[in-house]
C-alpha cells in the first residue's frame, strides 16, 4: 500500500484554507459580533453571517489536513524523532508567537480602549504571565498550533504503530468503510460529542475551559489520519463528493432558515418542548462542518491533484503567513477604523489587500532568506546548494520522491 507519496491536493487545500483564514479574520473588525480586538464603529450583520459560515468548516478542514500531514511526517521516523520534529515546528513558533507576534495585537487593542503608555511600558506586563484578557499573556490565533502540538504528542505512538507493518490488519479492516457511503460513519463521533456538550462547554480556544471543542477538533485530526492510512477511503470521498456536498448544503440551508426566522432553542419562537428537537438543531452545526470538509477533500482529490512549480514556495510560505497575518490585521485595522466616510466594504477590501501585501513581503524579505528566522517560524533549514552543479538526476523516478519529500517537510 502506497503511503509515502504525498498527494498534492491536500497541500492546495491547506493553502486555500489559510487564505480563508485571512478573509475570515480581516472581516472580524466589521462584523456585528462582540469579542474581537478592535471594532469598527459601524458593523455588518451580513458579513457576520458570511463569517459564521466560514467558521463552521475552516478550522475542521485545517485539522483534517493536519492529521494527514502528521502521518506523512512520521514516515521513516521513530516516535521520539517525530516528537522532536513537531517540537521544533510547532512549539518554537508558538513560543515566538506568544512573546513577539501576539503582544502587538494586545497593545493595539489596549490603545483602542484608552491606554496611553508606550509599547515598552506595556511589554513588561507580558512577563507577569497573567492570561488575556485580564493580563497580556496569550496565544490568540495561535491556539491552533498549541492544540495540534498536544494532539501530536498524545498520538505519536499511534502514528508510529500505523506506519509500521503491525497495523496492516487494521488498515485492511478500514477497507470496509470504503464500500458505498460507509466512510461517512467517521462523522458520527464528532457529531454526537458536539451535540451533547457544546451548550455546556462553549468554544474558548484557551485549552483549560475548552473541553468540548478540544475533543471536537481532535475527531477531524483522527479522521484525516484514518483516511490517509487507507487510500481507499480517500477514493471513497472522491467518488461520493456530491453526496457530502449535498449533506453540507441541505443542512446549511435548514440551519440558516431556522436561525433567520428566530426558530432556535432558547428563543421565544422555538415551538418544540421535547429536548430531542434542541439536540437535533444543535447537531446541524457539526453535520454542516463534516459535510463541507469531506466534500472539499473529495473535490480537491478530483480537481487539485496536479503539481505546479509554485507549490513548494507556497507550501513553505503558508505556515509563517498564518503566524503573522493576524498581527498585521490588528495593526492595520487600528488605523483603518479611524477613517471617516468610508464604507464597511471598502475598509474590508483594504484590510485584506494590505494584510496580504505586508504579510507576504515580511515572509519573503525577512523570514524566508535567513536560517534563524526560518527556525523561529518552524520552517525547515535552508537547502544547501550542490557543490557539483554539473551532476543531474537523469531518472524521473529518482527525482519524484525528492520533490515529494520537500513538500512533506515544508508542511505544518
Amino acid at each position: 500500500m502506497e503511503t509515502t507519496q504525498r498527494q498534492t491536493y491536500l497541500d492546495w487545500l491547506r493553502i486555500i484554507s489559510i487564505l480563508g483564514v485571512l478573509f475570515f479574520h480581516s472581516a472580524m473588525p466589521y462584523v456585528a459580533e462582540d469579542g474581537w480586538h478592535i471594532k469598527n464603529a459601524q458593523t455588518s450583520n451580513l458579513m457576520m453571517e458570511s463569517n459564521h459560515f466560514l467558521h463552521l468548516f475552516r478550522m475542521p478542514l485545517l485539522f483534517f489536513i493536519s492529521g494527514t500531514v502528521s502521518y506523512y511526517m512520521m514516515q521513516r521516523r521513530s516516535a521520539l524523532n517525530f516528537i522532536g520534529l513537531r517540537f521544533r515546528r510547532l512549539f518554537i513558533p508558538l513560543l515566538v508567537g506568544m512573546f513577539i507576534i501576539v503582544p502587538p495585537q494586545i497593545y493595539m487593542e489596549r490603545l483602542a480602549n484608552g491606554y496611553r503608555g508606550s509599547f515598552g511600558q506595556f511589554y513588561t506586563s507580558v512577563f507577569n504571565f497573567v492570561p488575556y484578557p485580564k493580563g497580556s499573556f496569550s496565544w490568540h490565533h495561535l491556539w491552533f498550533i498549541a492544540y495540534l502540538l498536544i494532539y501530536d504528542l498524545i498520538f505519536a505512538p499511534i502514528f508510529a504503530w500505523m506506519v509500521s507493518s503491525k497495523s496492516d490488519g487494521f488498515k485492511q479492516k478500514l477497507t470496509l468503510l470504503a464500500k458505498g457511503k460507509w466512510v461517512y460513519m467517521l462523522m458520527l463521533p464528532g457529531v454526537i460529542w458536539f451535540t451533547l456538550l457544546s451548550w455546556q462547554l462553549p468554544e474558548t480556544n484557551d485549552l483549560v475551559h475548552d473541553g468540548c471543542y478540544f475533543v471536537y477538533w481532535l475527531f477531524f485530526v483522527l479522521a484525516g489520519i484514518i483516511c490517509i492510512v487507507q487510500p481507499k477511503l480517500m477514493d471513497s470521498l472522491e467518488r461520493n463528493r456530491r453526496f457530502a456536498l449535498t449533506i453540507g448544503f441541505l443542512s446549511l440551508m435548514l440551519w440558516e432558515c431556522m436561525r433567520w426566522n428566530g426558530i432556535e432553542p432558547r428563543e421565544a419562537r422555538w415551538p418544540f418542548q421535547n429536548i430531542l428537537f434542541s439536540y437535533a438543531f444543535t447537531a446541524l452545526r457539526p453535520i454542516i462542518a463534516w459535510g463541507w470538509v469531506l466534500a472539499l477533500v473529495g473535490y480537491g482529490k478530483q480537481y487539485l491533484n496536479g503539481t505546479h512549480k509554485a507549490l513548494n514556495y507556497l507550501n513553505q510560505a503558508v505556515y509563517p503567513f498564518y503566524v503573522l497575518h493576524q498581527t498585521v490585521i490588528v495593526l492595520v485595522v487600528y488605523y483603518i477604523v479611524q477613517t471617516r466616510n468610508e464604507s464597511i466594504l471598502s475598509k474590508y477590501i483594504y484590510t485584506v489587500g494590505i494584510t496580504f501585501f505586508v504579510t507576504v513581503l515580511i515572509y519573503h524579505l525577512l523570514v524566508r532568506p535567513y536560517a534563524l528566522t526560518r527556525f523561529l517560524f518552524g520552517m525547515k533549514p535552508l537547502e544547501k546548494k550542490s557543490q557539483k552543479p554539473g551532476i543531474k538526476i537523469q531518472d524521473e523516478k529518482q527525482e519524484l520522491p525528492i520533490i515529494q519529500d520537500r513538500i512533506i517537510e515544508s508542511a505544518l
